[in-house]
């Protein structure tokens, strides 16, 4: 599930699809596996589910204890397979938030090698759709200043699953200098839910002209169909219902060319402004 790099400034970027569970020690091992991977099919920058860290079906008390902090035992962990492979990890976590709070953080982190964490996102948008309420136990993220990351001279911004239906989220991460946009997800299953995502990532590339990675868990509980995009919204590699890794190669010509054809960004007559 590869591409070969038509020159030599592509960077391999990859999604990596699997179905994070409760055992966090089993997550963490299985990180490690499809990252190794990943990194011997040529990517440097490797982009996780959704609650990479922990998860189950339906959310509640055992996520309050399975929370940790930012610089806990996950990204440690997320670190060191970083340094060991030279390359860039890219995954979901649930947060600790303060002693009193009753909810967690929806938070991904981007770690680097040799630099641990740096960059990370708390989700903005909160899944309270589709008969689901996730802000019964996340708490939403606060609006803050985009935080993107560079790998190979391309730079990289987060963003998490729900928020592709709100395409105001990518135009920030865009607008801050975002060439590739990372979307870890847990895209739930349901009626069309698998046409929901494929036009939503879709059409977060193709509107600002930008690359996007969206990695989501591998079913049952997810609609898999983890997807690189590319600025002019072709898909350039898919995992289907599988435990997987597939690498594309992304370039800062390929942006600059689209942009040429298609100036959206540039003729756009509207700015995005927080509620």
């Amino acid at each position: 599930m590869s591409e070969v790099p038509s020159t030599p400034l592509d960077l391999g970027v990859a999604v990596a699809q699997f179905a994070p569970s409760d055992d966090a020690a089993g997550n963490r091992a299985e990180i490690e596996r499809l990252a190794a991977l990943a990194a011997g099919r040529g990517a440097r920058v490797v982009v996780f589910p959704e609650y990479s860290s922990y998860f189950t079906p339906e959310p509640g008390e055992a996520w309050l204890t399975a929370a940790e902090p930012l610089e806990g035992g996950f990204t440690t962990h997320l670190a060191a397979v970083a340094d060991r492979l030279g390359v860039h990890l890219v995954a979901g976590m649930i947060e600790r938030l303060a002693r009193d709070e009753r909810r967690v953080s929806n938070t991904v982190v981007a770690v680097a090698p040799g630099d641990g964490i740096v960059a990370r996102y708390r989700k903005l948008h909160l899944y309270d759709a589709f008969g689901q309420q996730e802000s019964a136990w996340v708490a939403p993220g606060a609006i803050e200043p985009p935080e993107t990351f560079e790998a190979g001279g391309i730079r990289f911004g987060l963003q998490t699953c729900y928020d592709a239906r709100f395409p105001e989220v990518t135009r920030r991460i865009v607008d801050a200098g975002a060439d590739v946009v990372c979307m870890p997800a847990e895209w739930v299953r349901g009626p069309l839910k698998e046409a929901h995502w494929r036009v939503l990532t879709t059409a977060r590339a193709l509107e600002n002209t930008v690359y996007v990675a969206a990695a989501d868990h591998a079913p049952p509980v997810s609609a898999g169909n983890s997807m690189i995009v590319d600025p002019m919204g072709v898909e350039l590699v898919t995992i289907g219902e599988t435990t997987d890794v597939a690498v594309a190669w992304v370039s800062k010509e390929r942006i600059e060319a689209v942009r040429r054809v298609n100036p959206a960004l540039a003729l756009r007559r509207f700015d995005v402004t927080p509620r």
